[in-house]
């Protein structure tokens, strides 16, 4: 099973194990990853589930769907880097992937 990190704004980090085909954003409200709010439960409706994805994996997590970008504009402290984590399906490809979380979400 992919293990994936979460690294909080304060620098605390927490590594799960992420069953295949679950999203970033499921596997951090399972295990209460904070700063994770997840509103809308996971259907690209809202920015609360923001993350920055490390460049390491950029090239593994894909670029986001048309949707998710427009999401992105409502999303705080936008960067290159920037996901909504509902949005990235967990591969095995996703083992050890490094994502942050912003210190605050929109």
């Amino acid at each position: 099973m992919p293990k994936i990190t979460y690294i909080a704004a304060d620098g605390a980090e927490t590594v799960v194990d992420a069953p295949v085909g679950s999203t970033v954003m499921e596997n951090a409200i399972k295990h209460m990853v904070s700063g994770i709010e997840a509103e809308c439960g996971g259907a690209c409706a809202c920015a609360t589930c923001h993350v920055y994805v490390d460049d390491a994996w950029t090239g593994v997590t894909g670029s986001p769907e048309p949707m998710e970008e427009d999401m992105l504009d409502f999303a705080y402290d936008v960067q290159p880097s920037s996901r909504l984590s509902c949005q990235i399906k967990v591969t095995d490809a996703m083992d050890g992937l490094v994502v942050r979380i912003p210190e605050r979400q929109a």
